[in-house]
């Protein structure tokens, strides 16, 4: 049957989770018993069943997906050309004829990417080229978008304090030492893992690595990549390093598998980055919103009622509340968290991976002084746990609303634990707009600072281009206002080129909270 030929016809007919077929890169395939086992739901595949779906599936799943999940007989043949035309199209919406529908949106013309000079114009030239749905997933964040906002908000507030009278013709450098000085970059800027990259752009994160690729700048490749990691790590040239961004199944065969294939690769990945802020999906209405629109308009025509009896006409009775329920996984967010695990601990969780990467560990998700310190005071008494370094994120705004930013965790850490900031790496994201965003966070002890979707925004405005194009801007930046401030390196940094009196009237006031008994001690090395 596989080398069947099928009409657009015969192919229409299967929509029910009963028989449920649709079309991948012109060929049929039949996902009937895949529905149950589909880690964002049946709804989602059954909403494309019968038709082309590959627009759709294309952006979200890496190649290989469809090898991993069904069986070889599950492919039953081909669509011919014409019938295919057919099967992109989509199905009419409720109460309106397929020839009534809206055309496809033209979009206008990209502006030359040399007109964007900031991130703002960066981010509203992706928003001319990109789907709603893409803008949606990317542009959203938890609840009131509070963090979000104070992320961004809480660079404003600090000042900076330029010194006069030094030359800083000679010698000028930005290279950083990350990971207790195994590496050195040109640049402290890093891309924080960013999901679904093809969303925005079929250069897809491949396209972010050769975008960063001229500033020797790092990426942390998010576990929800729309790529391979070898794809990824193909587009890196020799001497870019990479980071694996690492979400623990709940099935944790399926990330042991996947930690094979990254030591496989540890040519390119240095290190693995284990996100620990998000151990269950938040609530993210822009996404969500998108997601329950576009549902809404597939559903199919509802039957007409049958028609009453003659007789006497009924007392009118107020019409019923629906039944139907939103689907709380309507966005794209609910979806990609699907079989992710939320039993992680500090104790199961670390000598669990060590047993399968002896790579570099970066806890990401790092929102208080207390796990700070915890993680520095794990790094030295449990070396064999590889653990080098923390990211200071609140997931983008996008896990827990009102959560703290990244720079007033810092800020916390300079307050009540300082020595972490010399024993592990402290990197922060979130919030980053300017270069001079980047600057105060390596004065206040910071080795590197990343961005997330400002690498999306880029590269839905222009590809690879686009992405290069953000690097761009945000390297002069930083390489003005460290000259501006009088500084020749990152080591010459420091708290007192900054004014940061405004943000620490808004960080934890607090007891310490380091010498209470009860805290968690990791448990020593078991003697050979």
């Amino acid at each position: 049957m596989a080398n069947k030929v099928f009409t657009a016809d015969e192919v229409a007919r299967h929509t029910s989770a009963d028989s449920c077929w649709v079309v991948l890169h012109g060929h049929v395939y039949d996902v009937t018993d895949f529905l149950p086992h589909h880690p964002g739901g049946s709804k989602i595949i059954l909403q494309l069943a019968g038709r082309d779906a590959t627009a759709e599936f294309d952006p979200i799943h890496p190649p290989g997906t469809l090898e991993e999940h069904l069986k070889p007989e599950a492919k039953l043949g081909a669509v011919d050309p014409e019938s295919l035309k057919k099967l992109r199209a989509p199905p009419p919406r409720r109460g309106q004829a397929a020839a009534a529908q809206e055309p496809e949106e033209h979009r206008p013309p990209a502006p030359p990417l040399d007109a964007l000079l900031n991130l703002d114009d960066v981010e509203a030239a992706a928003k001319t080229q990109i789907s709603k749905k893409c803008w949606a997933y990317y542009y959203s964040a938890a609840d009131d978008l509070c963090s979000k906002s104070l992320n961004s908000l809480a660079y404003r507030q600090i000042l900076l304090r330029p010194r006069v009278f030094v030359d800083v013709t000679r010698g000028f450098s930005t290279e950083a030492s990350i990971l207790g000085g195994r590496y050195r970059l040109p640049t402290p800027l890093y891309v924080s893992p960013a999901a679904m990259a093809r969303l925005a752009h079929p250069d897809g994160e491949a396209g972010i690595q050769r975008g960063v690729a001229r500033f020797g700048a790092l990426q942390i490749v998010s576990h929800n990549a729309s790529m391979t990691p070898e794809q990824v790590a193909a587009a890196a040239p020799d001497g870019q390093i990479l980071g694996w961004q690492l979400y623990v199944q709940t099935d944790r065969a399926k990330s042991e598998r996947m930690l094979r294939r990254i030591n496989a690769l540890r040519d390119r990945y240095k290190f693995i980055v284990l996100t620990l802020d998000a151990p269950v999906p938040s609530k993210r209405e822009h996404d969500e919103r998108a997601g329950i629109e576009a549902r809404l308009a597939w559903q199919p025509e509802p039957k007409p009622e049958p028609k009453p009896e003659p007789g006497p006409e009924p007392a009118r009775a107020s019409p019923p509340a629906s039944s139907k329920k939103p689907d709380p996984n309507a966005g794209v967010g609910k979806q990609l968290f699907a079989g992710t695990a939320a039993d992680l601990t500090w104790t199961s969780t670390l000598p669990w991976l060590a047993r399968h990467t002896d790579l570099p560990v970066v806890l990401k998700g790092v929102q208080t002084h207390e796990d700070a310190f915890l993680a520095a005071r794990c790094a030295r008494a449990r070396p064999d746990w590889n653990l080098a370094g923390v990211i200071l994120s609140n997931h983008g705004g996008r896990s827990l609303d009102t959560a703290p930013p990244a720079i007033h965790t810092l800020l916390e850490i300079r307050k009540y634990c300082p020595e972490v900031l010399d024993a592990i790496d402290v990197w922060v994201d979130g919030g980053v707009r300017r270069g001079t965003d980047v600057v105060k966070a390596l004065c206040l002890g910071a080795k590197a600072v990343g961005v997330g979707r400002a690498a999306l925004w880029g590269l839905g405005a222009g590809g690879e281009k686009g992405v290069e194009r953000v690097f761009e801007i945000l390297q002069s930046e930083i390489e003005t206002c460290m000259k501006m401030l009088g500084a020749t390196s990152l080591s010459e940094l420091g708290p007192r080129f900054v004014n940061t009196r405004v943000v620490e009237r808004d960080i934890f006031d607090g007891d310490a909270g380091l010498d209470r008994s009860g805290l968690w001690e990791p448990p020593s090395k078991p003697k050979l």
